[in-house]
Parts: structure tokens; sequence; C-alpha cells
């Protein structure tokens, strides 16, 4: 098969991606091989083919936002029947022994596995997962909009529930993308006040078009203070910034693998009165399935972009630069 690697991690305008012809992958026992048909496009991705995550091993297959049909199964896998509709997300293996997935918080597991990480990803024809990590998707929604919600909707998830913005509550989202999107809805749908501040314009307008309450620039004061807040942005320069717009006792939460320094807090300005900063690490299956419930009750409304196969840089590239609303999908196979 013919799969996207990252060859030799760099800036992204220098495409380090690469297509190299790799053997059909084959399900172990208790695994499944997924046919893909389309796999997200996520900024963990650009920040491993930048190099900002370390590769776990020469030449990964990145993506982890993976939706296809069973085609195979190994020993021992019935979860699935061949032909059955399922997404592979980020979290793929945790050792089921260690404190924290005995206590329910496998997403901090000391032995944990990612897809298009610790092991190759959807930026492929065919990917493999053990089947009790794999998901059954909403029939509500396509491929394309399906992928993002693996990742980008999990994690926006998990980071809205780490905020604690309480029912009815003022939420600030710092950074509009593919997260951002949905876990503003979720907040909506909820009953919540949000305003969204972010570089991009036409981000802006989906936002206040999307029901928000306010939109405006990245580092800008939102109208009222805020009981909780997200960063989406992978920019320790907002942390500050957002620290200030929150209320007492308000927490901001801090979503995605990576961020920049955070410069110097102030006490007296962006920590008294209780405020309190928790970031927020991977994900629980049961995240996972709570997220894909939500969404079909909802409905969300996902906006993605659908990129050609060949054009992996192009849409990594597009994710940097924020020349996207919404999120990026590779559309792998058409059959």
């Amino acid at each position: 098969m013919r799969a996207w690697v990252v060859a030799e991690p760099g800036p992204i305008d220098t495409h380090p991606l690469a297509l190299v012809d790799r053997p059909d992958p084959q399900p172990g026992p208790g695994q499944i091989r997924v046919a893909v048909s389309v796999c997200g496009v996520c900024r963990t991705d650009l920040h491993l083919a930048e190099g900002d995550l370390p590769p776990k091993h020469p030449a990964t297959v990145p993506g982890h936002e993976v939706v296809g049909t069973v085609d195979r199964r190994g020993d021992g896998a019935e979860r699935f029947a061949l032909g059955d509709r399922v997404g592979i997300a980020w979290l793929r293996h945790t050792d089921g022994r260690c404190a924290y997935c005995r206590r329910g918080d496998e997403n901090l597991c000391v032995a944990p596995r990612f897809t298009g990480w610790d092991e190759d990803g959807g930026y492929a024809p065919y990917a493999v997962v053990d089947e009790a990590y794999a998901y059954r998707l909403p029939s509500e929604f396509s491929d394309e909009q399906a992928a993002p919600l693996l990742c980008s909707g999990i994690i926006g998830y998990r980071a809205l529930r780490r905020s604690r913005l309480q029912p009815g509550g003022r939420l600030g989202i710092y950074g509009f993308g593919a997260s951002g999107h949905l876990a503003a809805q979720i907040a909506l749908h909820e009953g919540a006040t949000v305003h969204v501040m972010t570089r991009s314009k036409a981000a802006q307008q989906l936002a206040l078009d999307l029901g928000c309450s306010s939109a405006a620039g990245a580092y800008d004061t939102p109208p009222e203070p805020l009981d909780a807040a997200v960063n989406f942005a992978p920019v320790g320069d907002i942390v500050p910034v957002a620290m200030r717009a929150l209320d007492r006792g308000g927490t901001l939460s801090i979503a995605g693998i990576h961020l920049t320094d955070i410069p110097v807090l102030r006490y007296d300005d962006e920590v008294f009165y209780e405020r309190a900063m928790t970031s927020t690490t991977a994900n629980t299956r049961a995240d996972g399935e709570a997220l894909l419930d939500l969404a079909a009750r909802v409905p969300l409304r996902v906006m993605a972009r659908s990129y050609a196969f060949d054009e992996a840089n192009a849409a990594l590239s597009d994710v940097a630069h924020g020349r996207l609303i919404g999120a990026a999908v590779l559309t792998v196979r058409n059959d």
C-alpha cells in the first residue's frame, strides 16, 4: 500500500511527509483491520511532522481520526462484523493495571500507546487496532463529518468538562478551529453563554453564526467575566490573558498535547480569587463514547474541508497557517 510517513521532521512548508510503499498491515489477536475511507488531519499530526512531538520510531504513519470499515479480523476479534463502519482514535492501548487505569483515569496510564505516534495511523489505505479501542460511529454523520469527532470532538469535550463550566455559565474559547467549533456547540446546547477569542476573522464569523454571543481577537478581553475558559491554541502567551478574563473561582482548561512556554503569571491579577488552571491529557474511552452519543443528539455541525490523499502536506500546511475554517480531512479511498 502507499502510505504517508514522517520522513524527517521539520517545518511543514518543507514537506516533511513522504509517500512510501508499505506492506498491508495484518490484524493480530483481538485486532481488526480497517479499510480507511477518511482520516482527519489534526494539529497533533502537525506537531509530529514538525518535531514538536519526537517520533517514537522512524517513518511513522500519522493520523488518529480514522474512519473506515472492518475488512479483516484477527483471532478472537468478535466485537465488530466485517463491513461495520468504525473509528480509530488517538488512544489505542492502556495497561489496565496501573493505579490510574484502576481508578478510571486511563488517559493517565503509565504505559499507553497512541495512534499515529506509537503505532501507524490512518494516512494510509489500511490501519489496525485492538477492537476494544475502536468506536462505532453515529449514522447521522458522513465519514468526512465523523472523522474530526474522533479527536477534535473528544478532546474538545474533555477540555470543556475539565473547565468545570456550570449550567448556564459564561465560557470563553481561545482558538476556534476543529476542536473549538465543536466544543462551542456543546456548551451552547447545554445553555452556556459563549465568547470566542481567535485571530481569524472567518472563524469569528463562524462563531457568531453558530450562536456565540461575541467573537473577537485572540488577545482581546471578553465583554463579561468568564466562569470557565478553554484554550485550544498551542500558544502559551494566551494563558495569562485567559486567566485575567476569569471571574472569581473560574477555571482555565488547556487542551492540546503541545504548548509554547507560559509567561510568568502575576498572582494578584491572574491567580488570586481561586482562579485555577488545568491541562487536558488525552482521553478515556468513556469520553469518546460520551462525545459520540452527545454529537448525535445535539446534533453537532461539523465543518470539514476534504483534501485528496496526495494533498497531505498541503492539508497540514493549511492547519499550521490558520487557513481553515473548522477541520481538515484526507479522502483516502473513494470506493
